[in-house]
């Protein structure tokens, strides 16, 4: 089985390729949506002892949690420490029912892959990218993000140019999304053999 990374930085469109494997039948490991199940369950307690004003309700309020986190970045690490070894639980545990299942092909949506050393943990990585400026309106056409948030998190993501030195696929969301649709069906097809997904492989 082939363990595809799939990364990008934030506003790329990474969560939209994600869904384009998805629609061809390839299981799809979501970090994001580990997270937010996280602060929803397992990360809670833990959270509350670390950022206990981010807990509210029993769930972990993200807005509160951004605002600490900007106001102190240094905490980071201490968020990543308690949420990175349960999504790698998680993620861990989706891939081996993906094995045992039989799929040929498996994509692990990391969007830090690079930053947290998890570049060993996949066969083949997919960079997802687009212009800084395609970029930048995407990102700050979100509810409640700022300039000043948007750079805050640029600023802990490897830059695009050292992301896309170090991948064996690149797709350019700003090409628009039937060009993204065609490079994914494209990658199944090299990875599996298969358009679909369903081929298999001898690859471990």
């Amino acid at each position: 089985m082939i363990l595809l990374g799939l990364t990008g930085s934030i506003g790329t469109g990474k969560s939209t390729t994600a869904a384009m494997f998805r629609d061809q039948g390839i299981a799809v490991s979501d970090a994001d949506a580990i997270v937010h199940d996280l602060y929803r369950t397992d990360a809670v307690a833990p959270i509350a002892a670390a950022f206990r004003e981010a807990v509210q309700s029993g769930i972990v309020d993200r807005s509160i949690l951004s605002r600490l986190l900007a106001e102190n970045p240094a905490r980071f690490r201490d968020l990543e420490a308690i949420v990175h070894p349960m999504v790698r639980d998680r993620e861990r545990a989706f891939v081996d029912a993906a094995r045992r299942a039989g799929d040929a092909l498996v994509v692990v949506d990391v969007p830090l892959l690079f930053e947290t050393g998890a570049r060993d943990r996949v066969n083949k990585v997919l960079v997802v990218t687009c212009a800084p400026d395609i970029q930048r309106q995407r990102v700050l056409g979100r509810p409640g993000m700022t300039p000043e948030k948007f750079e805050m998190i640029r600023a802990r993501q490897v830059p695009d140019t050292e992301k896309i030195s170090q991948a064996d696929f690149v797709i350019d969301t700003g090409l628009g999304y039937d060009a993204a649709r065609e490079a994914v069906a494209e990658i199944i097809e090299e990875l599996t053999g298969s358009v679909g997904g369903e081929g298999k492989t001898d690859d471990a």
